[in-house]
């Protein structure tokens, strides 16, 4: 390779070193101890995008709603670690504890107790979240039931400082279709998730299209799990999901005043 090359390689390399140092969130997600699987799926979930739209300062106390496998987990708990704190709301999952006690980036996350099917919602002391996100959970607590969701907002609400932040990402549901109050699909209309939030006392900030997909017409043969990455009907048809791709998906942001 000619030397001129490598020495321009060699600045765009410490170029990109210097730019995500001055920017903690673009180092989070760039971190290198994200799984190899889920940094694939950033194309899809624009972490970087999201996260800046809520408006997440790395000295803030964020509670993560519901984390599930710990995708958002990975990227919020090194930009949290230093100035802010980290809160994982979740039902008490084996694997996930595990993959928290796994290596020292996530040794300062806080656990606490979520679990909207047995109606535990003490998701963090009252009146000291700077931010709640959640993020594709939507429709799982509307599938236990409406009464189950809007509690879900009210502890989010309860839990935030005046002034804080929930944010949502969700499958998204064309106005023009009908909800299934259970939203068996997976996909929720967001119409259906501002009536959540505001009954909860809060109001809408924002919309954001980082997470839309035009291609995805919501009306697949096993809901949202039909796309990708779950693939519900295995080789059938991969290819035509897999040219759609991801859901198309809300972005909304809440302030509670």
């Amino acid at each position: 390779m000619k030397t001129w090359l490598i020495a321009a390689l060699t600045l765009t390399t410490a170029a990109a070193v210097q730019a995500q140092s001055a920017d903690p969130l673009k180092a989070a997600v760039a971190a290198d101890h994200r799984l190899v699987g889920n940094v694939a799926r950033d194309t899809w979930r624009h972490p970087y995008e999201t996260l800046s739209f809520f408006g997440i300062k790395p000295t803030d106390t964020v509670v993560e709603l519901a984390p599930g496998g710990g995708w958002y987990t990975e990227i919020l708990a090194p930009y949290l670690r230093d100035a802010g704190q980290l809160i994982a709301a979740e039902g008490g999952s084996v694997r996930f504890k595990a993959k928290m006690d796994s290596m020292g980036v996530y040794s300062k996350v806080k656990l606490s107790v979520f679990d909207a099917a047995k109606g535990l919602y003490d998701i963090a002391p009252a009146g000291t979240a700077d931010a709640v996100l959640t993020f594709r959970n939507v429709h799982n607590w509307m599938g236990m039931g409406t009464d189950k969701a809007q509690a879900v907002f009210d502890a989010a609400f309860k839990a935030l400082k005046p002034g804080g932040v929930l944010g949502v990402e969700e499958h998204r549901l064309p106005a023009s279709r009908t909800q299934d109050p259970k939203a068996g699909s997976g996909y929720v209309q967001e119409a259906v998730v501002i009536k959540f939030a505001e009954n909860a006392g809060f109001k809408l900030a924002a919309r954001s299209e980082i997470n839309a997909n035009p291609k995805d017409t919501a009306d697949h043969p096993d809901g949202v799990w039909t796309l990708p990455p779950t693939y519900a009907l295995k080789d059938k048809d991969r290819a035509k999901y897999q040219a759609i791709g991801e859901s198309d998906r809300m972005t909304l942001k809440f302030v509670k005043p």
